[in-house]
């Protein structure tokens, strides 16, 4: 899958693959900040959060450094059929941006096609599910109190600039739910400065940091936009978590402790558990049974499907074999015929692929096969609002 976003970042911090998300701080710029206006601006994110139904902890508005009571910024709206709805006071919230406020929505890739494509490139590179958070920060409204996250953040500046400090660790690889949440942030500071357009810094989880506008005083018209993409990565005990879960179809561990007996016939079973769902096995298949994201579906009543696009949050698995090439991505198998491969690579790359050209280029009939990755949900119908999701930020666009 091809994006501008995931290039720029690879670029800006020195990276050729996602292999050091986690390893250690890093910071740069892309050479390209006019990609930023592509992927937001401060006037989209403000309409995105007009035109939805948002409920709190999603959508908070911070000013004075306290968060405000989403009674503040948002009301419920009642329809004429009694439907009620949360949605956001725009002339309140025009109040809180003209004093100063940090604006923040949570996952906004669930609500705007180009923040959808980009998280998902991001997924298809560091094989992690991600998620994007945006911040919209105005005058010298201060930020949050230095904090840790327990996953690993790119943070991408939009727009605007904003003052930042990350300090390291007070706990090697905490989690969320952790044995300890104590510890005080160390004195040393790893890096401090100001984040402007077309910046990047990446932050591993458990480091400290902190980011503010209070150094901008009398900059009126002054803002800062900033997406953070989070990485949750897999551990030790989320593999553990899931063998145990796997144990359920051996008996032995299925019939009750005996507080007389043994437990060293149960102990001798636990190595065979572990060997047969290793660690790969267990990433494998955490990729290959994510169900297919959300999409439109028409089935062509509204004219035929020319363009697709995967819809598997994971790069689908094609191995040929022999006669067949086998297909495995969103929790299906499929099997075409060997002669399909180069059709199926086209479908399936996570770039928008027109059926026809797919079919000039291999010689193979992809509208067949195009048809039946869209029934099995591997491939979505590249409607015009999932279009622009590609538009100025995928190395091939629609």
């Amino acid at each position: 899958m091809d994006h501008y976003l995931v290039e720029s970042i690879e670029k800006a911090l020195g990276w050729s693959n996602s292999r050091p998300l986690g390893a250690g701080f890093a910071h740069g710029s892309m050479n390209d900040p006019a990609l930023c206006q592509r992927i937001l601006t401060p006037t989209r994110l403000l309409d995105v959060i007009m035109r939805r139904s948002l409920e709190f902890p999603q959508f908070r508005v911070f000013q004075h450094g306290e968060e405000m009571h989403p009674d503040r910024y948002l009301r419920n709206v009642v329809t004429r059929r009694g439907q009620s709805l949360s949605m956001a006071r725009m002339e309140r919230l025009a109040q809180f941006l003209g004093d100063g406020c940090t604006v923040v929505l949570d996952t906004l890739d669930a609500f705007d096609p180009t923040m959808e494509i980009a998280c998902q490139a991001l997924q298809w590179w560091s094989r992690e599910l991600v998620q994007v958070n945006t911040y919209l920060t105005t005058a010298d409204a201060a930020g949050f109190n230095l904090h840790w996250d327990d996953h690993d953040v790119l943070i991408v500046q939009l727009g605007g600039e904003k003052s930042w400090e990350v300090r390291g660790t007070s706990r090697v690889a905490p989690m969320y739910r952790d044995t300890d949440h104590s510890g005080e942030p160390p004195e040393e500071i790893v890096w401090s400065g100001t984040m402007r357009a077309g910046d990047v810094m990446h932050i591993p989880r458990g480091f400290w940091h902190q980011a503010t506008r209070t150094d901008r005083s009398g900059d009126d018209a002054g803002y800062s936009l900033h997406a953070t993409f989070g990485f949750v990565k897999r551990t030790g005990v989320d593999w553990l978590s899931w063998v145990a879960d796997r144990s359920r179809t051996d008996e032995a561990f299925r019939l009750d402790l005996d507080r007389e007996g043994s437990s060293a016939a149960l102990a001798e079973r636990v190595p065979q558990l572990l060997a047969q769902y290793s660690q790969d096995v267990y990433l494998a298949a955490r990729e290959q049974e994510r169900p297919s994201r959300r999409h439109v579906t028409t089935s062509g009543v509204f004219g035929p499907v020319t363009d697709v696009v995967c819809m598997a949050d994971f790069p689908p698995r094609i191995h040929a074999n022999g006669s067949t090439v086998e297909v495995v991505a969103a929790g299906k198998e499929m099997t075409f015929a060997a002669k399909a491969e180069p059709a199926l690579r086209l479908l399936l790359s996570g770039n928008p692929a027109n059926v026809h050209q797919v079919t000039k280029t291999t010689g193979v009939n992809a509208d067949v096969l195009a048809r039946a990755l869209l029934d099995e949900g591997l491939c979505g119908e590249l409607t015009e609002e999932l279009a622009a999701g590609y538009v100025g930020v995928g190395s091939r666009t629609p």
